[in-house]
């Protein structure tokens, strides 16, 4: 009987010290996996803001998302006086608050820095020099990581073409009837008594304030018989100023 209780009391302490021992090793089960949850999560969270982000850098206009997305950005984006450097010089624009889309629309390109490195690649003398392309590639895809689209003509606000309105040009091609405007472009009367008759066809949306100069001087430049400088005037960059 003697013999029993030592072996039984033996047992006993034996599991007492192995159940002694695994405690430690549960709690640091227990923090191991609280720290793989928590890196879980910081991962997931990392991995969605990076989606969030991608998705924001592959937004594109269109010609269905364009006049909703511009009527928003217009409410928050109240700028609407900017620098335009050229080559020959700078001037300032002051854009008009009556045509949102169009101000909203040359607003967003010039944060999307797409003018910078554009030419004023039409001349007319005393008529009008256009800006916002170029023969370059680089242009081309700017624009198509910007979008592809129009915008509707604004027309009946009574602004006018006088001399130093900046103004969206069309193309007056049979598949564009309703001279829906090219967003990347834009041209600024320089005819001393304006060019009144392209009211209501045309959406003036600014007017030149200060370098009216500069403007004359690039209307001056020799073009060849397609109205292209024959050597190009460069949009260095445009600015944002108020």
């Amino acid at each position: 009987m003697h013999y029993y209780t030592i072996r039984l009391c033996t047992l006993i302490g034996l599991l007492l010290i192995i159940s002694c021992g695994e405690s430690p090793k549960k709690n640091e089960d227990t923090s191991a996996e609280k720290i793989k949850d928590t890196v879980a999560i910081d991962s997931a969270k990392i991995k969605e803001e990076q989606r969030k982000k991608k998705e924001k850098e592959r937004f594109v206009l269109t010609e269905e998302n364009a006049i909703p997305f511009l009527f928003e950005y217009q409410k928050e984006h109240k700028e609407h006086i900017v620098k335009i450097n050229t080559s020959l010089g700078s001037f300032t624009v002051d854009l008009y608050d009556a045509t949102p889309y169009h101000r909203a629309n040359f607003i967003y390109l010039t944060k999307k820095n797409y003018f910078n490195n554009t030419y004023f690649h039409r001349v007319v003398k005393n008529f009008i020099i256009q800006g916002g392309n170029t023969d370059m590639t680089s242009t081309a895809k700017k624009r198509d990581s910007i979008g592809f689209y129009l915008l509707p003509p604004d027309t009946d606000k009574g602004l006018k073409h006088d001399r130093g309105v900046m103004s969206m040009p069309s193309s007056d091609d049979v598949s564009n009837p309703h001279k829906l405007a090219s967003p990347y472009e834009f041209f600024i009367v320089t005819a001393r008594h304006g060019a009144h008759h392209l009211n209501g066809k045309y959406t003036a949306f600014g007017k030149v304030i200060s370098g009216m100069d500069v403007v004359d001087k690039i209307n001056n430049v020799p073009a060849g018989d397609d109205e292209w400088p024959l050597k190009n005037v460069v949009i260095k960059s445009v600015e944002i100023i108020e």
